[in-house]
């Protein structure tokens, strides 16, 4: 059926769109459009540049010269970063459900209902990621000092002779501690925010039921904060491959354990301002982001697998 709308009859001429609806159709881009400048400016922008340096390659006979992908070949040849990312992918393995586990435990401690204090110990958890990186890397490595921190002293008061915390095997677990001590109270909120959310409900089905505390955590809590753990999980395994502030600080305090290469950003540092070979290092941390980019989605897909 026709109307008027939609054929012009004789003597008159088909509808334009009114201004009006031009100027409605790019009200959303204007609220969005600030987002979008400054995502492209400081994401994507970087992003493709490190991509064109990784490109090339600076010579002494020629200068920069386009070499495609063959700084990718060598990368994947380098036993320093293999090395490194050997290293960051064993801290990942250990610290991680460490550092995780303690967070959900604290979490349902503070969700019980039971806990004497409860704001206080919210509060005190959570105070060490309000310290920077750089602070709490510098209070740890004063304590692990054995000359002049607090295992020094205990050495001296006991008069024994603790491991040397700073040791080159130690120094892995060392850092891990630090890490955990930082982010367990981040994890905690994220998990203690999920456990909020429940609807009372469940819990008073389970009552009905007579279930126990073990049996509402297994069958009610942790499959309703699952999406939590996944989007906590995809953080740690992100932060950790960007692991950079506490080595590169401690370096300083042991330098015969912890080398230039010895995380893979730290030795993409390295290679940028020490080396001064800005297209390898742009290679490397696009590899590093590859990497990180594929293990952070297979663990998405997998947790969205087992939630769905």
């Amino acid at each position: 059926m026709t109307t008027p709308a939609t054929v012009a009859g004789p003597g008159r001429r088909p509808r334009r769109p009114s201004a009006k609806r031009d100027r409605r159709s790019w009200t959303g881009w204007g609220f969005i459009g600030p987002f979008v400048l400054v995502f492209a400016f400081v994401f994507l922008a970087p992003i493709a540049y490190s991509i064109y340096l990784s490109l090339f390659r600076d010579q002494l006979i020629g200068g920069t010269t386009f070499v495609g992908l063959d700084n990718y070949q060598q990368a994947l040849q380098d036993e320093q970063f293999w090395s490194s990312l050997t290293r960051v992918s064993l801290f990942l393995l250990v610290q991680v459900p460490i550092m995780l586990g303690i967070a959900l435990f604290v979490a349902l401690a503070l969700d019980s209902g039971r806990l004497y204090g409860r704001d206080f110990f919210r509060i005190s958890v959570f105070l060490p990621y309000a310290v920077p990186a750089v602070v709490a890397t510098l209070m740890w490595g004063f304590m692990y000092g054995t000359h002049f921190g607090l295992v020094g002293d205990i050495n001296d008061a006991l008069g024994v002779s603790l491991p040397n915390p700073l040791s080159p095997g130690l120094v892995l677990a060392s850092i891990g501690n630090i890490v955990t001590w930082e982010f367990v109270g981040y994890n905690m909120l994220i998990f203690y925010s999920a456990l909020r959310v429940i609807p009372n409900s469940l819990y008073e089905a389970a009552e009905m039921d007579g279930a126990g505390q073990i049996r509402v955590i297994t069958a009610i809590k942790l499959p309703a904060i699952r999406g939590a753990l996944v989007i906590a999980t995809i953080f740690s395994i992100i932060g950790t491959f960007q692991l950079f502030n506490e080595p590169s600080i401690l370096q300083k305090l042991a330098p015969n354990a912890i080398t230039t290469s010895y995380t893979p950003n730290f030795y993409t540092y390295s290679l940028s301002f020490s080396g001064q070979q800005h297209n390898y290092s742009a290679t490397v941390a696009i590899v590093m982001g590859l990497i990180t980019m594929v293990i952070a989605y297979v663990v998405q897909l997998r947790g969205m697998h087992k939630e769905s």
